[in-house]
């Protein structure tokens, strides 16, 4: 995520303008549906670049939450989307995607988002390799996409009026409250003792948390491109910053942060473009990727479509426990977590550093194994990149390890 000192938007982009407006009829479980049973929704998508408007009609399917079945790698996958009551007030949004194929080949996965793009616009895009929950799916994975509270079509509480001048919305304990609720239903769905997380960037952090916190519940766990702390130093977090208090450079002014934030679906675009060292970024990530992952980010957002150019909310408490982990504090120590843990770092990640990786497998002292590596040449979006561009080794490295059992 790329920070900016202007609390009313997350990013801000200055290389082109491009605008999208989606009309999303809301779930509710009276709505009408398919034969499928899947909930009806309509999108409608607007498009402005420079002085020129083109208006076209975007069937958006699985990146507007469409649930239903579709092929995988030539193997059906089927969603579900469903509610589980986390604190009092808090319901969170939850999609299942598994095969009616596929034998099951390990624990039930729950992939957990980071700290601005809620899960399906992170994990399951109607694109071309757009959907590592599909991919799990097809390998004989149960998969389940959560939504942390504030995030997607979880509660959203306290994100109304100006955020500005408020402490930053939804900390990392309330969100290992909201993992421990999801991770109690798959159980009680599934039959299984244990489950497996998958967190990227700031859902790793959280995933760790939790695990640490709950060794007993957790059998695989993966993290993707997270910080852990233990190290000072970033490019764009930490002391010194346009967050911090002026007062004492070494502490965040959460003020300054505000509730919540916008994000634009082209605030999306400039730190992966800056990430991709060649000059042709279509070579690199599939412009339909991209689009599809624009597209689900505004729509997972009701209220996107009120404001020009159209944004979607995110709560700001991740951006203030990042800066923590940036300021060389950790939340949570790994010496308590008791599972199989891959710790997985891009070689162009602007978010973790190798710091991260290395306090991580140092720190790892009771897992039952742990692997820790770098995805050479690949970037912090690794999973929506192109699949010669690291996400197909992302991928094969995390099956093989998620049907590990040994």
């Amino acid at each position: 995520m790329q920070l900016f000192s202007d609390r009313n938007e997350m990013a801000k982009v200055a290389e082109f303008d491009v605008r999208y407006v989606c009309h999303i009829k809301q779930y509710d479980p009276g709505c009408r549906s398919d034969q499928f049973g899947r909930p009806v929704r309509s999108g409608i998508g607007l498009m402005r670049c420079g002085m020129r408007r083109i208006c076209f009609l975007a069937v958006v399917c699985c990146a507007l939450g469409t649930a239903g079945p579709i092929e995988a790698g030539g193997i059906e996958v089927r969603r579900n989307d469903f509610k589980v009551a986390s604190d009092a007030g808090i319901t969170l949004a939850v999609r299942e995607v598994a095969s009616s194929d596929a034998a099951p080949a390990g624990p039930p996965l729950i992939l957990v988002h980071g700290a601005r793009v809620p899960g399906i616009a992170s994990f399951d895009l109607d694109a071309p390799h757009g959907s590592l929950a599909a991919d799990f799916a097809a390998a004989g994975l149960d998969v389940f996409i959560m939504d942390v509270r504030g995030y997607g079509g979880s509660t959203r509480t306290g994100q109304e009026g100006d955020p500005a001048g408020r402490p930053p919305l939804v900390r990392s304990g309330e969100v290992v409250r909201d993992i421990a609720a999801v991770v109690q239903d798959v159980q009680r769905r599934t039959g299984a003792h244990q489950v497996a997380l998958l967190g990227w960037a700031t859902g790793g952090h959280w995933a760790g948390m939790f695990a640490s916190l709950h060794p007993d519940a957790v059998s695989h766990l993966v993290i993707l491109n997270s910080l852990y702390g233990g190290h000072v130093g970033h490019p764009t977090l930490g002391p010194g910053g346009p967050l911090t208090d002026s007062a004492d450079p070494s502490r965040l002014d959460g003020t300054k942060v505000g509730a919540f934030g916008f994000s634009t679906a082209a605030s999306l675009t400039p730190s992966w473009d800056a990430s991709i060292p060649l000059a042709d970024k279509p070579a690199w990530r599939d412009p339909a990727v991209l689009r599809a992952y624009q597209a689900a980010a505004l729509a997972s957002d009701p209220t996107s479509a009120q404001r020009e150019p159209p944004s979607f909310r995110a709560p700001m408490g991740a951006i203030a426990d990042s800066f923590e982990l940036a300021s060389g504090r950790k939340l949570w120590n790994a010496s308590a977590i008791t599972a199989r843990v891959l710790v997985l770092r891009s070689d162009h990640d602007f978010w973790s550093r190798p710091e991260d990786l290395e306090n991580l497998r140092r720190d790892l002292t009771q897992a039952r194994s742990v692997k820790a590596e770098t995805l050479q040449g690949a970037t912090h979006y690794v999973h929506l990149d192109r699949p010669e561009r690291g996400r197909d080794r992302l991928l094969s490295d995390a099956i093989a390890f998620l049907r590990d059992r040994s």
